[in-house]
């Protein structure tokens, strides 16, 4: 809306950079990129929670293709919800993918193990530094 590129206009005016929370859909990374966003994050809520490999696997073309678009429209591209020591690694492994939101996934996990012993596991699940940085 032209609410939404004002505001983002004037928050790069001043030097702050804006993220979209989207779905991986490209009607939404254009008009992202359209209003002047620097970053998108892609929703990865629909891969996470699905029922089926074959679900899984379209929910995550979704997410590559996306992610793809989105980059090479100039948007840095970040990624999450619902992301887990589970689910994490398909995503990370995307070059186009520069951070990841699993902060949840790691205090819930601290809980248990303590912050030290689920930061050390999530990096081992997602194999840091992302090919995107």
């Amino acid at each position: 809306s032209k609410k939404i590129t004002r505001a983002i206009g004037r928050m790069t005016e001043s030097r702050i950079p804006v993220s979209l929370f989207i779905d991986p859909d490209a009607a939404q990374i254009k008009a992202a990129r359209e209003a002047g966003a620097t970053y998108v994050e892609l929703h990865t809520g629909r891969y996470c929670d699905a029922k089926t490999e074959e679900e899984r696997n379209r929910e995550f073309g979704l997410i590559e293709e996306s992610a793809a678009t989105a980059f090479a429209s100039g948007l840095k591209v970040n990624a999450g919800h619902g992301l887990d020591y589970r689910n994490s690694a398909r995503v990370a492994a995307l070059d186009t993918i520069s951070e990841l939101s699993i902060g949840h996934a790691i205090i819930s996990r601290a809980i248990f193990v303590g912050l030290d012993q689920a930061v050390r596991e999530m990096l081992a699940v997602i194999k840091p530094p992302f090919p995107g940085h």
